[in-house]
């Protein structure tokens, strides 16, 4: 795919994922990136560093993306040729131990924040450009202690269908990309990690999902090959969700 001299915008696009979409973009072209995060600036000024030194411009904005704020800075950085939305967080407890502030403090940036970000980019994009969700199983699947971010994640891929919808006719694509276990920092927050670790042993494909999988199912998403899909969750996972 070629971006050249293409704006992107990942959220959460300090670590992790996040992280290696915005290279994968920046190797595909991009000129710039602009990187969402919330608190840690050791690892953003890491991330900005290694996209300055793939040659492309990093821009950083600190905030919770589920404020209006940090939507309206984010956009006043565009316009994008791709917006990502891979920002989350969320409450991870059984469903009867969580609480109402829960639910809003995971809705928010989980699924809301993406609805957000459309109304305040969109309006910039020209015509052939891409806004992707990353989800993951859990919104389709049960997982322990996972009610409030599986319940989001599900929210986040309704939304991409109906912005896909609304957007076809600006020529605006609008998919979304779930991933299977990644072994990122963030599986530090589930008690059960070890357990979601050991589920490479029933995954067809022999080993675990890499950010880069990720990544690289975001740049063929973004790219004219993938013109014809909309609305649609491709899910990377290297086949673990086929298992009974």
């Amino acid at each position: 795919m070629n971006l050249a001299d293409a704006s992107v915008l990942v959220t959460g696009g300090t670590r992790g994922i996040g992280r290696a979409i915005a290279l994968r973009l920046v190797a595909d072209g991009a000129a710039r990136a602009v990187l969402g995060y919330m608190r840690n600036d050791k690892a953003a000024e890491e991330a900005a560093s290694l996209i300055e030194e793939a040659g492309a411009e990093a821009v950083l904005v600190r905030g919770n993306v589920a404020e209006p704020r940090v939507v309206e800075e984010l956009a006043a950085a565009g316009p994008y040729r791709v917006v990502v939305h891979n920002a989350a967080t969320g409450v991870v407890r059984a469903a009867l131990e969580t609480e109402d502030k829960h639910w809003d403090w995971t809705l928010a940036p989980n699924a809301r924040a993406l609805l957000s970000l459309a109304r305040a980019t969109v309006p910039t994009m020209e015509e052939g450009g891409s806004i992707l969700a990353i989800s993951s199983l859990g919104s389709q699947r049960v997982l322990p202690n996972y009610v409030l971010i599986g319940a989001s994640k599900a929210a986040l891929e309704a939304v991409v269908r109906y912005l896909a919808f609304d957007l076809a006719p600006r020529g605006i694509r609008v998919n979304c990309v779930s991933a299977g276990v990644v072994d990122t920092e963030a599986l530090d927050w589930f008690p059960n990690k070890e357990q979601m670790l050991a589920t490479v042993k029933r995954t067809p494909a022999g080993r675990l999902v890499e950010p880069e999988d990720v990544a690289a199912a975001v740049s063929f998403l973004c790219s004219p090959d993938a013109a014809m899909i909309r609305g649609q969750t491709l899910v990377v996972d290297g086949g673990y969700s086929l298992g009974a």
